[in-house]
Parts: structure tokens; sequence; C-alpha cells
């Protein structure tokens, strides 16, 4: 018996605070370094310091005679790791660990120990990277685009390219290792619980149920835990070797090289469409770079291919193996990418035709997803242009570049859509009802910031029928349920979901407790009567006849009652496109003397489904929008082509948005809900916040200048 999320006293769509908002203020909520593990040694990495080559030598001797170096590791038998340990293959890379009593005494071992090398000829270059074979994913196709285009009388055809961006987290990465036997025990940051277990589990040979991962809380990671990376399986690798616990803790420096990065990218984007503005044919070409020794891939083209309609497409990928370490899932990852070329080519388009961008888009609105053939489970995107043009002020836009100024200021505006798919995975919890009336949710779900403990205890406490305050919500521990990650946008429908199964599972079965016991006030009423309020079950036609949770645990002696549940999508993904959607609006000013950017403004309505906390979405929608300012703005590694190393690698030259780059930002999220996509509505909301960003930034900045920047970030020297 499964009953509606919302009710009229729903604590769901309730803006409510994060309830552990006290814990990581106050500095009690530990993060992975902050485990008081005892007896605990420290450990640090001696990285190459080249991008190709072999190992002539490694001299740990002046290391291992510091009165606090334990020992110095460079034999990595027995742990897999993802590239070959006996060779380098980036700059960065691990080739040796130093364990010592203290951190200080670990970081200064790992400097006195020197590597010998034999360089090998490297290319870590993506602009010189025509010298480099590709590996080229299958063409995608609809029509004859390029016949299409070459017939269309009006054609936009650009390239585009960003640079590599960093996740650059609060949190630097850390692990603490420790081995009982065959058995280990990680405190770790991490994105996906189960799928970390595993990941250790299979490097170091042994079953997954040997191998148990805490995480509860984690201080940021945008895709970079999503993946267990080699530092911390050798952090593990230590532990095992020393045979005591060991807290192996990254450099900044050494986290641009450890885990992962959105990758460089190059885009060619070609628009036709006759003089009504109705899109004939689209061209989208795409070029990555990659690490040799991995196999990840960004997909720029996939959101283009339905985001507006276009009779003809053509669509190809192609990724660039490099001597660089892995890149990764970075928030959007491949549609914020791939929707800056797009909308920046829209914005062209529309400014050709002479057309409002926003029309421009509204008349090429597709009826179904034209890539796949499909319905739209559900698509507001319309509404959202049409809110926020309202809502922003559209109307007082000039479309003639440069027109509005404010004394010295140039003044523009600009608009993009947004697009992320709805990602759904099989997800467990359990929930158990206490004695004193307070209720537990389990699950091995991550919380990387957004709030989860605090959405997902909303979610069980309407479907237990109790208030908030009694429901506390259990994370990061891979011996709770095995849970989806929280990455791509997936963890709400997905453990949302098996929250929601679960809870509404316990509360039937303690339903069908009290109504079967002949003690209670509801022996024989029928299940579908009786609804709950407050933790009290009561008749729907005689509230005054009912019980609450703890007179039936305490009439029947229980200390407790629970259920466990799984949440299995089905296969609406085969028969509906399912995508969350948004409008963001920008207004920039721009100094034409020093060709300085500043953001004034930035809006944005988003389609995402219901939403279960208006203020923790709130929250992620302007940390999205804040990333997006740093990648259209700020962000781009410095990299020394020589040997591949990162110049910035650090948060004084690799520049991210501070206070003075953060506008006025707003967001609202459409009333909605979209339950094809899964039982509690939810689209997902983390990745289409940045989305739309860039590009319209970039739309705004060609509105105040007539400069049409398609190279990101947007730099001085860019506008000059």
């Amino acid at each position: 018996m499964t009953r509606p999320l919302a009710t009229p006293t729903s604590v769901s769509g309730q803006s409510v605070s994060r309830v552990d908002g006290r814990l990581k203020v106050t500095g009690a909520a530990r993060y992975a370094a902050d485990n008081p593990v005892p007896d605990h040694l420290y450990a640090a990495l001696v990285c190459s310091t080249v991008s190709r080559g072999t190992i002539g030598g490694i001299d740990a001797k002046p290391a291992t005679d510091h009165a606090e170096v334990v020992r110095v590791i460079t034999d990595f038998g027995g742990v897999t790791l993802p590239f070959d340990a006996g060779r380098v293959s980036f700059f960065g890379q691990p080739l040796a660990i130093v364990v010592a009593t203290t951190a200080e005494a670990a970081a200064h071992g790992a400097d006195l120990v020197t590597v010998r090398y034999a360089n090998e000829p490297q290319h870590t270059d993506f602009e010189d990277a025509a010298r480099e074979p590709s590996r080229k994913s299958p063409e995608y196709r609809r029509g004859d685009a390029d016949a299409a285009l070459r017939a269309a009388p009006v054609v936009v055809d650009r390239t585009y390219s960003i640079a590599r961006n960093y996740h650059n987290p609060m949190e630097i990465p850390a692990t603490i290792a420790a081995w009982d036997g065959d058995r280990l025990t990680v405190w770790d940051k991490v994105q996906a619980v189960s799928r970390s277990q595993e990941s250790y589990a299979k490097a170091f040979g042994v079953a997954a149920d040997a191998v148990h991962v805490v995480s509860p809380f984690v201080g940021g990671a945008f895709g970079s835990a999503g993946s267990t990376w080699p530092h911390q399986l050798l952090a593990a690798h230590a532990a095992r070797q020393v045979r005591r616990p060991v807290k192996l803790s990254l450099t900044r420096e050494q986290m641009y090289a450890a885990i992962g990065f959105r990758p460089e990218s190059w885009q060619r984007l070609a628009i036709g469409a006759d003089p009504t503005g109705r899109i004939t044919a689209t061209v989208h070409e795409s070029r990555v770079e990659v690490s040799r020794y991995g196999s990840y891939e960004d997909s720029p083209t996939e959101g283009t291919r339905l985001l507006y309609s276009s009779p003809a497409f053509r669509a190809s990928a192609e990724v660039v193996p490099l001597d660089i370490s892995e890149p990764t899932y970075m928030r959007g990852p491949g549609a914020v990418t791939g929707a800056f070329a797009l909308e920046c080519a829209i914005d062209e388009l529309a400014e050709r035709l002479r057309m409002d961008p926003i029309e421009l888009r509204l008349r090429n609105e597709p009826r179904v997803d034209q890539s796949k053939g499909l319905p739209f489970s559900t698509r507001r995107l319309t509404e959202c242009f049409e809110r926020g043009a309202r809502e922003f002020g559209w109307s007082r836009r000039n479309p003639t570049p440069g027109a509005v100024r404010e004394g010295d200021l140039a003044i523009g505006m600009g608009t993009a859509a947004a697009l992320y798919h709805t990602a759904r995975s099989e997800s467990s919890a359990s929930a158990r009802i206490n004695a004193d009336g307070t209720a537990d949710v389990f699950t091995a779900a991550s919380d990387i910031g957004p709030g989860t403990y605090t959405s997902l205890g909303q979610v069980a406490a309407d479907a237990l029928g109790l208030p908030q305050n009694k429901i506390r919500v259990n994370l990061g521990d891979s011996r709770f349920p095995e849970a989806a990650g929280q990455y791509g946008s997936q963890l709400m429908a997905s453990g949302g979901s098996s929250v929601f199964v679960t809870s509404n599972t316990l509360r039937d079965r303690m339903i069908r407790t009290s109504i079967l016991d002949p003690g209670s006030p509801l022996n024989g009423a029928r299940p579908d009567d009786v609804t709950v309020t407050d933790g009290r079950m009561q008749l729907r036609s005689d509230p005054s006849r009912g019980e609450s949770y703890q007179d039936v645990l305490r009439r029947r002696g229980l200390p407790s009652l629970d259920a466990d549940g799984t949440y299995t999508p089905d296969d609406a993904n085969k028969r509906f496109s399912m995508h969350a959607y948004g409008a963001v609006f920008a207004e920039v000013a721009v100094d034409p003397l020093l060709a300085t950017v500043r953001i004034r403004r930035l809006y944005a309505v988003y389609d995402a489904g219901r939403i279960v906390n208006p203020k923790l979405a709130h929250s992620q929608a302007l940390g999205g929008m804040t990333q997006g300012i740093g990648m259209a703005m700020l962000e781009a590694a410095e990299i020394d082509y020589r040997d591949g190393r990162i110049v910035n690698a650090n948060l004084s030259d690799y520049l991210v948005p501070v206070n003075a780059d953060v506008p006025a930002l707003d967001a609202v999220y459409l009333d909605a809900r979209d339950d094809v996509a899964d039982p509690i509505g939810v689209k997902g909301l983390g990745e289409v916040v940045m989305v739309g960003v860039p590009g319209a930034i970039a739309n705004a900045v060609f509105n105040a200048t007539g400069k049409r920047v398609t190279d990101l970030p947007i730099t001085i020297e860019k506008l000059l």
C-alpha cells in the first residue's frame, strides 16, 4: 500500500533547515581526516616530475635515515592501480609512499626521496593534439545535415573551446585505512559508498563484505570523489605494509593530478535555418582530451541532439589520448560543455535573423525527443523562458550590441537554456520505528553538501506520518543498505525513492500489526481506512479511535519494528525522454577601455520536477550558478607542456569566484513533479543548475560589446 508523498501537512516541499547544520558550523561533523583512529601513522606521496617515461631508480635512503620515518614503500605489488606502476604515465603520478610518525615528517621524508627517470617523448598539449591519433565514437545522424547546412539560407558555423577546469572542493582528499587481518576499514571521502567498497575489494582481491567504508560527511566534491583514486588505494596499501592504520592526505597541489578534472575541449557547432528562424540542420563535432590509460569520455554532443527541433542532425565525438592524468565527471559533465557551444550559436543565429533569442528558441521547441523518437515525460522549457523573461526584465534588453551605456560602462543581457538527463538507479534502505516514538532510516548514501540528511528525512517523515524532528537519517556507511551514488543528479530520485518505498512499507507494517491485535483500538479496521499523523494511527472516519506507534510497541513488548526496501527503476527511460530543464539570464557590465567584465545579475528558472526542499534547492542553484561564473570568466589550468606540470595548481593562481565576482543571484523552480520518472516525482537538480550559465554570460558579453567570445574563460585579452 503506497500513499502519496504530499499531504496537507506534508514536510516535503517545505524549506526545512539542514538538520546537520549545527554539526558543521561548530566543527563537530567528522570529515575523512578528522576521525580519531588510535595508533595511526601518517603517509605522504612521492609523485613524478615528468609526464612519460620509465623509472631508472628511486633513492629513498635520505628519507629512511630520518628518525621519524617508519618506511618508504616503492613496491605497489598487491594492489591493482589503473595505470602501470612500473612506468610514468602523467605528471604527479604516485611513485612512492613515505610513512612516518607525524604528518610533517612524512612530508619532509617525501621531499628527501629522489627519482631517476628515463624520459620518453611526451604530449600534453591538447591544442597540438592534431598530431595525436584520436579515438572516435560512432557518429549520430538523422537526415543529411551537411547537405541541409549547405542549402540553408542562414548559417552560423563556429568553433568553441573551453579550458581544463578543476573541482577544488574545500575538503582536501584524505583517507585513513586500517587492516584487521584481511578485513579493511577506510574512513574516506567518497560520493558512492557502495561503489567505493567494491573498488577497494577489487583492488586488493578481497570480498566486498571484507571492506568497511565510512564517509558520513563530504566537504564538497562536484564529481571528484565519484571514483576511488590511486591515493586512496595506496593509503590502504601502506597500512597493510606497515600493519598499522595510516592516514594519507593530499596537498592542494597534488590534488590537481590525483582526482580528475573537466577536460579541455574543442567543438564545432554549425546551425542552418530558414528566414523565419526554423532550424533545418545542425552539425555538432567535439574533441576532448583524455589520459592514455583511462577511458573517460565527456560526451558534449548528447544534449544538443534533442534540445531544439532540427530535422537534419549530425554529431561526432572523438577523444585525444595524452600523457595526462585521467579526467572525470565534473558538475554538469558533457552537458555544460555542449550547451556553451549550442547556446552561443543559437544567440548568434538570432542576431543574424534579427530575431529575439527567446523567440528563436520557442519557434524551435520540439514536440518529441528527436534523438530517440520518444515523448517527453515532462518538458516545460517554454514556461521557464517566459517566466524568466518576465521576472528578469528581458523586455528592456536592447538587441543592438553596445547600445546600452551607464556612464563609461557597456551593459548587456544574455540568455541560455539548460538541460540535464534524469538518472535513476537501484537503491535500498532500511527503516526502524523505536519504542520512544522516533525513527531511524539507514542507507549507504553520501551527502556531499546538498543536504541529503535533511531531504531524505523529509521523505521519511511524510511516509511514516512523523514530525521530522523524530527522524534520524543515517548515511555514509557501507554496512547500511546499498545505495545509489551521489552524482549525476540521481540520489534523490533513487535513494529518495528507496526511503519512500521503505518508509511506506514500515508504516503499513505498523498499521497491520495494530489492526490484527485484539488489544488495539484499531482491531478489525481496514488498512486503507487508517491514516497516521504525528505518529498516531487513527481511523479516517473517526480520529478519536486510534493509538500511537509507541502504544503498539509497548503492548507487544517490542523495542522496535523495522522494514527493508529497494527501489528498482522501471523501463520509463525506454518509453520517455526524461530531463530537467532551465532558462538562465545574465546581465553584465563591461568597461570598454579596460576590457573588464563584471556580472551584475544572474537569474534562472528551472523545471526540475518536485522540489522536496526549496531552501536546499535554492542553495544548489546559487552554487551551480557560481561555478558557472568560474567556468565562464576565471577558471583555466595553465600547463607547462615541457613536462605536463600544472603551473597554477593552487588557489592563489587557479582562479575561482570569490564574493567580488558573484553578483545578485536568484533562481526559482516551477511547481511541478514528474511521476513518470520515479515515485516521488523528482528529476534531479544538482547538475542542471550550472549548465546554461556560461552561455548566458557569453551572450550577455556579446550584447554589451559586439564581440563574440568563443573561448572560455572570457579574459581581458579576448576582449581587447
